[in-house]
């Protein structure tokens, strides 16, 4: 699916650009030193786009404050209230993300597209299986359903673009994985406006993680999305770890560091587990974020040496140490305990 071209603050999305990483702060967004904290974090962790929940004018006008510590772009969630999200962009919000449909009427609707407009700031038109029109659900009787995500998304789109703007992203989410899918095939050669995926409310880390990988995959692997938001009750910084997991399984991002690791058994003589946690916590650093490679953590001699012939780095687990490979070939042999500083020291060297 191609689509045209958008500008977030300095990223551009669409075309032919790279599948950016998003994430939402969990902060209350009036707290500044907290949320710039938490963004920071993210950018750590190698988010690309930001978003936070503006329910008030507090958290409205804490934008401008935020974004004077921050280094990457901010979107700014707005329900109901239009004069919020006029003054989430006259703070500084890098782009906002409304529901048409629940903004109060054309008329503010408008009042919304015209300060856009004035900042040329994009606006996201975000529907999902909790917010569609009460016309829509009697359509469809009653019910939600993938038909109806993709006719709310347009619809609205169409009411924007009838005002003669078009810096439009558009969001279908459902926490219905299947319906999800399905929504985003029915969109995909009805739009070319970027596309932002996701599965909603997904879950806890664990079933989170599982049920986005399933539907993100699928959806990414027939061509469609732009951005990507895995959704995930704890740690927002997970949602990132999720999302670039995902992207490298299908190749889709030009820059990052796979971790392959094997799963374990009984001829382990080191504690793998741990340390492929720690080799996995010090590749997704700020630093490293420019590499593009692949890197093994195996337990053992039988599948250590050969697997980690297909990485550029590896680590292989022997009795109580482990040898450090370079493309297949052992640079030396360490004490267990030593292993992943000495592991950081090679990674370095590729900076």
């Amino acid at each position: 699916m191609r689509t045209h071209e958008v500008k977030i603050g300095d990223r551009l999305i669409g075309g032919d650009n790279p599948i950016l990483i998003q994430s939402m702060c969990n902060t209350r967004t009036d707290d500044v030193e907290a949320t710039v904290s938490q963004i920071n974090r993210l950018t750590e962790s190698g988010c690309d786009i930001v978003r936070v929940a503006v329910p008030d004018e507090a958290s409205a006008r804490a934008i401008a404050s935020i974004k004077k510590e921050i280094s990457i772009p901010l979107v700014a969630d707005i329900h109901f209230d239009h004069r919020l999200a006029i003054m989430a962009v006259e703070n500084g919000a890098d782009k906002i993300r409304i529901n048409p449909g629940n903004i109060g009427g054309q008329d503010r609707l408008r009042s919304v597209v015209s300060a856009c407009r004035e900042r040329d700031i994009p606006i996201r038109v975000g529907v999902n299986s909790g917010s569609l029109e009460k016309e829509i659900l009697s359509e469809h009787g009653g019910h939600v359903t993938a038909e109806g995500l993709v006719e709310s998304a347009l619809r609205n789109c169409q009411l924007i673009e009838d005002m003669g703007y078009d810096r439009l992203v558009i969001s279908i989410k459902s926490s219905d994985v299947l319906m999800c899918i399905r929504a985003h095939e029915l969109i995909k050669d009805r739009t070319n406006h970027p596309i932002h995926v996701g599965i909603t409310e997904a879950g806890t880390l664990f079933s989170g993680t599982i049920k986005s990988s399933v539907g993100l995959g699928i959806i990414l692997y027939n061509g469609v999305g732009d951005t990507i938001r895995v959704s995930l009750t704890g740690d927002v910084t997970e949602e990132v770890r999720a999302a670039k997991e995902i992207l490298c399984a299908l190749s889709l991002r030009e820059k990052g560091i796979e971790v392959v690791s094997c799963p374990t058994c009984g001829r382990t003589r080191i504690d793998l587990i741990g340390l492929a946690e720690r080799v996995s916590e010090l590749v997704s650093r700020e630093k490293y974020r420019g590499l593009h490679m692949k890197v093994a953590c195996m337990g053992c001699v039988v599948n250590g040496p050969g697997e980690a012939r297909e990485a550029e780095l590896g680590i292989c687990g022997g009795v109580g140490e482990g040898l450090i490979i370079r493309r297949g070939q052992v640079l030396r042999k360490v004490r267990e305990e030593e292993l992943l500083s000495e592991f950081e020291k090679e990674l370095d060297s590729y900076l």
